[in-house]
C-alpha cells in the first residue's frame, strides 16, 4: 500500500511572507556594506538635497494645478485679458519646474555613479581579499562567472535603486500632497446611488484610493512570477556569455580541430535557453500589461466621472473641474507607482537576489570548510621549508608525501613527482596556502620571500614592465633590471617594448609566456621558488637556459618542482614522491557554498607573487 505523503501542501501566504522575508533581509545586508562605504556620506548629502528637490517640485505642481482654475475659467469665459495673463503665470510656474526638473536629473545621474562605487568598491573589497576569489571560483554555480555581478548586476542594481527609490520618495510626497487637496475638493461632491445621494466624507480621496489598490493587487498577482523569471534570465545570459568567451580564448584550438560546427551546436543549446527564459518573459509580461496598459487607459477618464455629478448639477465651474480632473490624476500617479513599476521591482528584486547571495558567499569562504581539519601553517625566521606528517584532503583521498619529515634547505632543488595532475595540483596548493584542509605542518619562511610559479604563466594586461615586475609596481625597478631578466631568459627581443601597452597574454606564446615569469624570479630573486610543472613545459632550449640559470648565478635560490619524474637529470639532487590514500581523510563540503572538486588538471593553479 503506498505511504500517503506527510509534507504540508504548499501555502502561497507563507511563500510570500518568505519572500518578503528574504527581500528584507538581502536589503538589510547590502545596506550594511553601504554604511561602511567611504562613499556614504556622498550618499547622504545626495539624497538630502533629492528630498529637498523633489519636495519643492511637488510643492510646484500644487502651485500648477491651481492655476488650472483661472486658465480654464478664462477660457470659458472668452476672457482675452484672463487668459494672456494666465498665460504670463504658466510661463514662471514651468520655468521654475524646469530648473527642479535639471537638478533633479543631475542628482539622480551622480547618485548612480556614487552608489555604483560604492557597492563595486565593497565587493572588489570582500572577493579579492586573500584567498577568496580563489575559492568562490571552486564554490560551484554561485562561483560562476562574478564578472557579471561585479559589473553588470551592480550596474543595474543601483540604476533600478536609484531610479525606484526616487520614484517612490516623489510619488509618497506627491501623495501626501496632493491627498489632502483632493480632500478639500471632495466637498460638494456625490455618487448618485438609487436616486439618492451618497456623499461621504473625502469621497474624491477614498474613490482614488480604491481604484488604485485594485489596479495594484492585480498587478501584483500578475506580474509576480516575473521576479523568478527575472533571475534565471540573468543566470542564463551569464552562461551564453561565458560560452563565447571561452570559445573566443580557446579559437586556436577550434579552428585546428575543425570544432566550429561543435562549437556552434553547444552554443545553440545555451542561447536556446536563454531564448527559451525570453519567451516566457515575454508572455509574463504581456499578461501584466493587460493591467497596466488597461489602467492607465481608464485613468484618462475615471477622475470626470467621478466628478461629473455635481458638474452637470451645475455647482462647479469647468475651471474647478479641470482642479479636480488634476488633482485627481496627481493622485493616481502617485498611488500607481507600484502599478507602472511591477516589472521594474521584479527586475530589482531579481537583480538585488544575485548581487546579495553573491556577496554572501563571498564573505562565507573564510569559513568554508569548517567539518575538516586544517593544515598548520607557520612562519620561521630561518629560510628553510619543513613539511612534517602532511595530509592534505580531497575529494578523492588524502595526499602525502613518500617523507613524513621534509626538511627543505635553501639552495636545494628538490622534485615532488607524480603521475595525476589533480594530486600534483592540489599539493601545490597546499603548500600555497590555498588548499588549507587535512593535518599536519608547514614551515616556511616569509611569504614574500617565496615565489609560486603555476603551469600556465599569468601575464596581466598593461605594459611588458608592468608584467615582468608583477605583482609589484614597475617602478620598483630600473629599465637595465628588466632587461637584463628578459634577456637572462631568452627574451632579449622584447627589451624594446617594455612601456607597449598591449594583451601580452595573446601576443606572446605560451613558452614565452613562462619564459616571463621565470624572468620575475631573476628580477625579483626570491629564496624560493615552487613550481607546478612549469618549468617542465618548457621548450628544450628554454628550459636547459633556465636550469644553467639555477645552477649557475641563482644557485643559492631554492626550487621546489612539483612534476614529472625525470630520472635522465642531475639537476634536483633530491626527490620526493606523491602518495595518494583513497581511504584516507576527504573533504566534503557541507554547504551549497562548499567547495567542488579541485580542477582536473594543473593548469589552473596559484598565481605567481
Amino acid at each position: 500500500m503506498a505511504q500517503q505523503s506527510t509534507q504540508p501542501p504548499d501555502d502561497p501566504a507563507s511563500a510570500d511572507k518568505a519572500t518578503l522575508s528574504g527581500l528584507f533581509s538581502d536589503f538589510l545586508w547590502m545596506a550594511a556594506g553601504f554604511w561602511v562605504s567611504p562613499q556614504r556620506n556622498k550618499l547622504i548629502g545626495l539624497g538630502g538635497a533629492l528630498v529637498a528637490v523633489v519636495g519643492a517640485t511637488a510643492y510646484m505642481q500644487i502651485r500648477l494645478n491651481s492655476w488650472n482654475r483661472p486658465f480654464y475659467n478664462a477660457l470659458t469665459n472668452k476672457d482675452m485679458p484672463g487668459f494672456l495673463s494666465q498665460l504670463v503665470v504658466f510661463g514662471e510656474l514651468a520655468g521654475i519646474l524646469l530648473v527642479l526638473n535639471v537638478a533633479q536629473m543631475w542628482l539622480n545621474q551622480s547618485s548612480k555613479v556614487v552608489m555604483r562605487q560604492g557597492l563595486v568598491d565593497d565587493l572588489l573589497n570582500e572577493w579579492l581579499k586573500p584567498k577568496r576569489a580563489f575559492r568562490l571560483s571552486n564554490s560551484g554555480v554561485i562561483g560562476a562567472n562574478p564578472d557579471q555581478r561585479l559589473q553588470a548586476d551592480a550596474q543595474h542594481l543601483t540604476d533600478l535603486s536609484t531610479d525606484l527609490g526616487i520614484g517612490l520618495l516623489q510619488s509618497s510626497l506627491l501623495l501626501l500632497l496632493f491627498v489632502g487637496v483632493l480632500w478639500g475638493l471632495s466637498q460638494g461632491e456625490f455618487l448618485p446611488v438609487a436616486g439618492r445621494e451618497f456623499a461621504p466624507p473625502g469621497y474624491l480621496v477614498w474613490c482614488a484610493l480604491l481604484y488604485a489598490g485594485a489596479a495594484s493587487y492585480l498587478s501584483w498577482r500578475v506580474g509576480r512570477p516575473l521576479i523568478d523569471l527575472n533571475a534565471e534570465h540573468y543566470a542564463r545570459e551569464a552562461e551564453f556569455r561565458f560560452a563565447l568567451v571561452r570559445i573566443n580564448e580557446h579559437i586556436d584550438g577550434i579552428t585546428l580541430y575543425g570544432g566550429e560546427a561543435d562549437e556552434r551546436r553547444s552554443l545553440d543549446g545555451v542561447f536556446g535557453s536563454v531564448l527559451d527564459i525570453s519567451r516566457q518573459i515575454v508572455n509574463a509580461v504581456t499578461r501584466l500589461t493587460w493591467v497596466t496598459a488597461g489602467y492607465g487607459w481608464f485613468t484618462i477618464i475615471a477622475p470626470i466621472l467621478v466628478a461629473a455629478p455635481a458638474y452637470f448639477r451645475g455647482t462647479m465651474s469647468f475651471g474647478e473641474l479641470m482642479v479636480i480632473v488634476g488633482a485627481f490624476n496627481q493622485v493616481q500617479t502617485a498611488l500607481r507607482w507600484f502599478v507602472d513599476n511591477f516589472s521594474n521591482l521584479a527586475d530589482w528584486r531579481a537583480t538585488l537576489l544575485r548581487v546579495a547571495r553573491f556577496r554572501k558567499a563571498i564573505m562565507k569562504m573564510d569559513d568554508l570548510g569548517q567539518a575538516t581539519s586544517r593544515i598548520q601553517f607557520s612562519v620561521a625566521a630561518e629560510p628553510s621549508i619543513k613539511i612534517d606528517d602532511l595530509h592534505v584532503a580531497s575529494p578523492a583521498g588524502c595526499v602525502m608525501l613518500s617523507e613524513p619529515h621534509a626538511n627543505m634547505k635553501p639552495t636545494e632543488r628538490v622534485l615532488i613527482t607524480g603521475d595525476n595532475g589533480e594530486h600534483k595540483a592540489v599539493l601545490f596548493r597546499a603548500i600555497g596556502g590555498l588548499w588549507p584542509w587535512g593535518s599536519g605542518q608547514i614551515t616556511h619562511p616569509e611569504r614574500r620571500r617565496i615565489m609560486f610559479m603555476p603551469v600556465r604563466a599569468y601575464i596581466p594586461p598593461g605594459t611588458l614592465r608592468a608584467a615582468v615586475a608583477y605583482p609589484h609596481p614597475s617602478e620598483d625597478y630600473d629599465a637595465a633590471a628588466i632587461v637584463g631578466a628578459l634577456t637572462a631568459v631568452g627574451l632579449e627581443h622584447l627589451g624594446p617594448h617594455l612601456d607597449k601597452e598591449d594583451r601580452w597574454d595573446r601576443e606572446l606564446t605560451d613558452n614565452e609566456k613562462q619564459c616571463v615569469a621565470f624572468a620575475r624570479v631573476i628580477l625579483q630573486r626570491p629564496g624560493w621558488v615552487v613550481v607546478n610543472d612549469a618549468l617542465d613545459v618548457l621548450d628544450p632550449e628554454s628550459r636547459m637556459l633556465i636550469r644553467s640559470l639555477f645552477e649557475g648565478e641563482f644557485a643559492d635560490v631554492g626550487m621546489i618542482n612539483i612534476g614529472h619524474d625525470q630520472p635522465d637529470t642531475p639537476f634536483y639532487p633530491r626527490k620526493l614522491h606523491i602518495v595518494m590514500d583513497p581511504l584516507g581523510v576527504k573533504f566534503e563540503p557541507e554547504s551549497e557554498h562548499g567547495m567542488a572538486e579541485p580542477p582536473k588538471s594543473a593548469a589552473e593553479s596559484l598565481p605567481a607573487e
